[in-house]
C-alpha cells in the first residue's frame, strides 16, 4: 500500500495545549530552585526576558509555520532556505536537543517520584537518577508501542495542570510576604548581572512553542490557527511562571528553596495543617504528569524531524523503519532512547548542564530559522504565508541577535558540549549526506545563480558545500487521481496515465476514507487494520495499472472527515498540476461523500478532469467549444490523446452564423494544433447539437463556460442532466482562472 496521510484535524485548543504542556512541566515543577540559587528573586525577571525572546522567535515560527505547515518544523525551515549543510546543523541539533530536554524532563520525574516512593541508588547513580531512568525507559516503550497521547488527553492534563497550579496561586498569594521574597539582600542579592546566566538556564522552560510547528500538517486552518497557537501558548505560560515563581518566593526564601522539588516545599509551606499533606500530595502527581508529558511529547517530536531528515537523505531512512506490529519509527525511538538514557547516567547529577545544552542547541536552530526567513522573503516568489512578522526584517534580525546572544550567559561547559555536537553534524553532512541529498537550498542557488552579484569568496563557499547532486529538479509534471470506486479506477488511471506519457509526467493515485466525526484522525489511523481493505485493493489495483500502462506512481490513503473536501487539499498540498476523479454516485468507504461537482464550486486548485462512470474510450473524440480557459484545457487533452492513443477528434462549434462560426473555428483549431480535427459546424440548441454530434463516439470532452460552474450545472448553457442522457462517456474539463465568488456562482 502507498504513503498514508493524515488530514488537518488538529483545532486550535489541541495546538495550545501541546505547546503549554510541554513547557508547563519544566518551568514551574523542576527550575525555580536552581535558577533561584543563580540569580536570587530577581530570576522572575530571568523568565519574562526569557519569555519575551522566545515571543520573537514565536512570530518568525509562526510565518515559517503557515507558509509550509509541514512536519519536521524548523529542520525543513532550515534544510529549504539554507541547504542542507545547515539543516544538517538544524536537523542533529534539534534532535540532540530533544534527547536532552527528555533527559532533563526524565530526571525532573525523577525528583518528585522519589518525595512520593524510597528509591535505593544504584552504583554511582544517586536514586533520582535511578528514578528518572525508570521513567525515561517507559517514555521510550510508550512511544515504542505507538500509544501517545491525543490532542483530547492532552487538553485534559493541561486542564488538570493549570487547575492545579491555579489552586497554588490563590492559597499561596495567601500566604505570600514581600519580605520573604526580598529577604536580607533585596531584589538582586547577587547583582543584576546574574539575570542573563538565569535566563540562560530557565530557557529550557520555553521549547515546547516549537513542537506545535511538528505537527502543522495535522492541524486545521492553519495559517490562522498555528500563529494563534504558537504566541498564545507563549504568552500563557509566560505569565504563569512569572506569577508563579514570585509565589514560591514570597513563600520560602530564595536560598532555602528546593532544588529538587520546589513547587512540593512551597506546597507544603502554603497551605495550612491538615491540607497540606492532600495539597503536597496533588501537587507532587501534577508534577509527574507535566514532566511525564513533556519527555513523551519531546521524544514523539523527535521521530518526527527524523522523518522529514530521512525524506531529505540527511539521515539514512534505516532509522525511519516502521515496526510491523506498531506502527512506530521503533529504530529511531531506540536511539533516541539510548542518549537519554546516557544523558541520564552521565549528566544526571547536575540538572543545570541537560538544562543549558538543550537550550543551547534550541537556540542554534532558531537563530538559522530566522535567518530561513529572511532567505524565504528575498528570494523565493513563491513564499506566501497566511501570517507575516510584523515589523520586518527588524523582527528576525532581532531574533537571532537574541538567540546567538543568550549563548554567551550559558557556560563554557555547556558551549563546548553543545560545539561538539554541531561539529559531528557537519562531519556528518560532508561523510554522508552530502552525497545523498539533492536539495541545495534557496540561499545557495540563488549565489550560485547570480554568481556576479556576489563576491568569490561567497560563490566558491556556497559551491563548497553544495550537495553533491545539486542542481535545479526537473519539473516533472504530477496528475494526481482520486480514487473511490474500484469500476472506475482502471479508466481513471487510463486516462491518467496517456495524458501523463504525454507530458513524461507522473502520477499520484489517492484513496480518501471517510472517518466518523465521532473518531479522531489519529484514533482510526492507530487501528488501520480496522479500516476497509478496498483502499488497499484500489490503490493496489492502481500500481499494477500504472506499471501495465508503463508511467511512475505513487500512492496514498488520505484520513479525513471531510470527504472529497480532502482531495482538493490534497491537490494544492502536493502542488499538484492536474486532478482527475470520478462522477456519478461517487462512494468514500462505503459512505455517499459530497458531489465532485459541488467542489468545484470552488476555485480548483489546478486543472481538473471529471470522468463519468461509463468507461474510458478515447479513439473517437467529440470537442465542443465555443472558446474560453477550459477550452483551452479541453483541446490540450484531445491533442495528448491524438498524440498518446491515436484518438480521431472531432471539433462541434454551434454558432448562430454558420460562415462565421467556420471561420472561429478553424482559427481555433489552428491557435491549439488540432489541425487533424474533423470541424463540425451546427445551428440552434447546444445540447441537442452535442446530443446529434455524439452518436458514433466513444468520448465527449466538455469544458466549463465562462459563465460559472453553477449557472452551467444547475441550468444554464449546458445541464448536467443533458449530458447524463447521452450514451457516450463525457469528461468534464475545469481550468483555474481568476474570478470573483459571483462570478463563479452566478456567472456574468
Amino acid at each position: 500500500m502507498g504513503d498514508e496521510e493524515l488530514a488537518k484535524d488538529l483545532g486550535l485548543l489541541s495546538a495550545l495545549t501541546i505547546g503549554i504542556g510541554t513547557m508547563i512541566g519544566a518551568g514551574i515543577f523542576v527550575l525555580p530552585g536552581v535558577a533561584a540559587s543563580t540569580a536570587g528573586p530577581v530570576v522572575v525577571v530571568s523568565f519574562v526576558i526569557g519569555g519575551s525572546i522566545a515571543m520573537v522567535n514565536a512570530l518568525s515560527v509562526s510565518e515559517l509555520g503557515t507558509a509550509m505547515p509541514k512536519a519536521g518544523g524548523g529542520y525543513y525551515y532550515v534544510n529549504r532556505a539554507l541547504g542542507p549543510l545547515f539543516g544538517s546543523i538544524a536537523g542533529l541539533g534539534d534532535w540532540m536537543g530533544l534527547a536532552f530536554a527528555s533527559a532533563f524532563y526524565s530526571i525532573g520525574f525523577g525528583q518528585y517520584l522519589t518525595t512520593l516512593l524510597p528509591i535505593p541508588g544504584v552504583l554511582f547513580l544517586s536514586d533520582i537518577q535511578v528514578g528518572a531512568l525508570i521513567a525515561g525507559v517507559v517514555f521510550v516503550g510508550v512511544n515504542y508501542i505507538g500509544a501517545k497521547e491525543t490532542g483530547g488527553v492532552q487538553t485534559i492534563i493541561v486542564t488538570i495542570l493549570l487547575s492545579i497550579l491555579a489552586l497554588f496561586a490563590i492559597q499561596g498569594w495567601l500566604s505570600f510576604d514581600f519580605g520573604t521574597l526580598l529577604g536580607d539582600g533585596g531584589l538582586a542579592p547577587l547583582g543584576y548581572g546574574a539575570i542573563l546566566p538565569g535566563t540562560a538556564l530557565i530557557f529550557v522552560s520555553f521549547l515546547g512553542y516549537a513542537k506545535i510547528a511538528t505537527v502543522a500538517e495535522e492541524l486545521k486552518d492553519p495559517g490562522r490557527n498555528l500563529p494563534r497557537a504558537v504566541i498564545g501558548s507563549v504568552a500563557v505560560v509566560m505569565i504563569a511562571y512569572a506569577v508563579l515563581v514570585s509565589i514560591m518566593l514570597g513563600v520560602v526564601p530564595w536560598p532555602e528553596l528546593s532544588q529538587t522539588a520546589p513547587l512540593t516545599q512551597a506546597t507544603r509551606v502554603a497551605f495550612p495543617g491538615g491540607l497540606a499533606g492532600i495539597a503536597v500530595t496533588v501537587v507532587t502527581l501534577g508534577a509527574l504528569l507535566a514532566t511525564a508529558s513533556s519527555a513523551n511529547a519531546s521524544i514523539l517530536a523527535s521521530a518526527r524531524i527524523n522523518f522529514a531528515m530521512g525524506r531529505d537523505r540527511i539521515v539514512t531512512n534505516w532509522l525511519n523503519e516502521i515496526h510491523p506490529s506498531y506502527a512506530t519509527p521503533y529504530r529511531s525511538i531506540l536511539v533516541t532512547g539510548a542518549m537519554i538514557v546516557v544523558f541520564i547516567t552521565l549528566l544526571g547529577q547536575n540538572i543545570e548542564v541537560l538544562a543549558k545544552a538543550a537550550s543551547v542547541l534550541h537556540l542554534v536552530v532558531y537563530a538559522l530559522m530566522n535567518a530561513a526567513l529572511i532567505v524565504f522573503r528575498e528570494t523565493d516568489p513563491e513564499y506566501e504565508p497566511a501570517f507575516r512578522v510584523p515589523f520586518y526584517p527588524l523582527t528576525p534580525i532581532l531574533g537571532m541577535i537574541l538567540s546567538i546572544g543568550l549563548l554567551a550567559f550559558v557556560g563554557q561547559r555547556e558551549l563546548l558540549l553543545s560545539a561538539v555536537f554541531v561539529v559531528a553534524a557537519l562531519v556528518w553532512y560532508f561523510a554522508y549526506a552530502r552525497r545523498r541529498t539533492e536539495n541545495q537550498g534557496l540561499l545557495g542557488r540563488h549565489v550560485l545563480n547570480r554568481q556576479e552579484e556576489f563576491p568569490r569568496a561567497v560563490v566558491n563557499a556556497a559551491a563548497t558545500v553544495a550537495p553533491d547532486g545539486a542542481g535545479e529538479e526537473p519539473d516533472i509534471p504530477t496528475t494526481m487521481v482520486a480514487l473511490s470506486n474500484p469500476r472506475t479506477e482502471r479508466a481513471l488511471i487510463t486516462l491518467a496515465a496517456a495524458l501523463a506519457r504525454n507530458d513524461g509526467g507522473r502520477l499520484l493515485a489517492t484513496h480518501v476514507i471517510q472517518v466518523p466525526d465521532q473518531t479522531s484522525l489519529t484514533a482510526a489511523a492507530d487501528q488501520r487494520e480496522r479500516l476497509p481493505e478496498t483502499s488497499e485493493q484500489l490503490l493496489a489495483d492502481a500500481q499494477t495499472d500504472a506499471a501495465d500502462l508503463g508511467v511512475p506512481i505513487e500512492t496514498r490513503t488520505i484520513l479525513s472527515h471531510q470527504g472529497l473536501k480532502e482531495v482538493f487539499d490534497a491537490a494544492h498540498e502536493h502542488d499538484i498540476d492536474r486532478l482527475i476523479m470520478g462522477h456519478r454516485g461517487t462512494r468514500l468507504a462505503g459512505r455517499r461523500a459530497e458531489g465532485p461537482l459541488d467542489e468545484l464550486l470552488h476555485e480548483p486548485p489546478c486543472d481538473v478532469l471529471v470522468l463519468d462512470e461509463r468507461g474510458f474510450d478515447a479513439s473517437e473524440i467529440l470537442l465542443p467549444t465555443a472558446g474560453g480557459y477550459s477550452s483551452d484545457l479541453s483541446a490540450e487533452v484531445a491533442k495528448a490523446l491524438q498524440a498518446t492513443v491515436g484518438a480521431n477528434v472531432s471539433v462541434l462549434h454551434v454558432a448562430d452564423n454558420p460562415t462565421s462560426g467556420r471561420e472561429f473555428l478553424q482559427n481555433w483549431v489552428a491557435d491549439h494544433e488540432l489541425e487533424e480535427a474533423e470541424l463540425l459546424i451546427e445551428t440552434g440548441d447546444v445540447e441537442t447539437a452535442i446530443e446529434n454530434a455524439s452518436a458514433g463516439r466513444t468520448l465527449v470532452i466538455v469544458g466549463a463556460t465562462e459563465r460559472g460552474l453553477l449557472s452551467r450545472v444547475v441550468g444554464g448553457s449546458l445541464n448536467i442532466s443533458a449530458l447524463d442522457d447521452l450514451d457516450t462517456t463525457v469528461l468534464l474539463a475545469e481550468r483555474p482562472h481568476t474570478r470573483s465568488l459571483r462570478q463563479r456562482l452566478l456567472g456574468r
